[in-house]
């Protein structure tokens, strides 16, 4: 039910995000969501990727300081209070939302969000257990 996420720290200067994009591109790589975090110094870059063994070994490849974190897609119904609904069920049990940010597909009637939570299997566990959908990493690379 974890999604592998990569993260890349990047200077943050002109063609810093150029070169990630480059590599990806030229290793024929799609990138499926994504979200950026900068400070004066540096960005971080979070990546969901098709293919994301062959995705990390370009980037490193290239020289750029990749990790890997594992984070959770879960549906959301598209409708107003959908996402407040998830955020109560997991405040209730006492999970921390680290970060979160919109994937770019939907599923059905549902959009689809990337959480990372302070205690991932706890999380999802919750998430099921109240009838919420935890989306694969494999549907969600393929999405």
């Amino acid at each position: 039910m974890k999604v592998e996420q990569i993260s890349i720290f990047l200077e943050n200067k002109p063609g810093g995000l150029s070169l990630v994009t480059k590599t990806l591109k030229d290793a024929n790589i799609n990138i499926r969501a994504l979200t950026l975090a900068d400070t004066s110094d540096f960005g971080i870059l979070r990546l969901i990727v098709d293919h994301v063994d062959k995705a990390k070994k370009a980037l490193k490849e290239a020289g750029l300081a990749v990790g890997l974190t594992h984070v959770v897609a879960v549906e959301v119904p598209d409708k107003p209070g959908g996402l407040n609904g998830i955020i109560e069920i997991l405040s209730k049990a006492g999970v921390n939302v680290e970060y979160m940010y919109a994937f770019i597909e939907r599923s059905g009637q549902n959009a689809v969000i990337i959480f990372r939570f302070d205690q991932v299997e706890q999380a999802i566990d919750v998430l099921l257990k109240n009838g919420v959908t935890v989306l694969p990493g494999e549907k969600v690379y393929s999405l």
